[in-house]
């Protein structure tokens, strides 16, 4: 599998619809093991106002075959800057395309909103129940507290 983004020049894609996602083999096919990938700065506007809404979200999963690639991932989640989704539409769409395109053993993303309208919105999705004998361990991301 070659890698389109990887070592290259790549552009900020317009839109989740056009960003391309990399995967590439596996290193560790024979192992079990997860994997995870904290985006502290994500952003995406609000479909109504145009405001800008920020998350932190945190992407785990159990690879299979392939692993998606790190510069590939960050340009689609940079797409959503000008992306207009609710904070649900987002955190389950990136779930989902992750999911449907690597189809590795499992998936979760947690989604930690920053308050929009004052109230904090988290989202949180998974492919299915959590896999026996590998370490999943806590997304550890504390609830919205303000300055409190």
């Amino acid at each position: 599998m070659k890698a389109k983004h990887l070592g290259q020049n790549s552009v900020l894609p317009a839109s989740p619809e056009e960003a391309e996602l990399d995967y590439v083999a596996n290193p560790r096919p024979g192992s079990r093991y997860m994997i995870r990938f904290a985006a502290p700065e994500f952003t995406s506007l609000c479909p109504i106002t145009g405001q800008p809404d920020f998350a932190h979200l945190v992407i785990d999963y159990v690879p299979r075959a392939t692993i998606v690639e790190s510069k590939a991932l960050k340009l689609f989640l940079g797409s959503f800057r000008n992306h207009g989704a609710f904070h649900e539409d987002c955190t389950v769409g990136i779930g989902e395309r992750l999911f449907a395109e690597m189809q590795p053993e499992w998936l979760r993303i947690g989604g930690y909103w920053y308050p929009r309208g004052g109230i904090p919105i988290d989202v949180f999705w998974q492919s299915g129940d959590p896999p026996a004998g590998v370490w999943i361990p806590a997304q550890d991301v504390p609830g919205y507290r303000g300055r409190g």
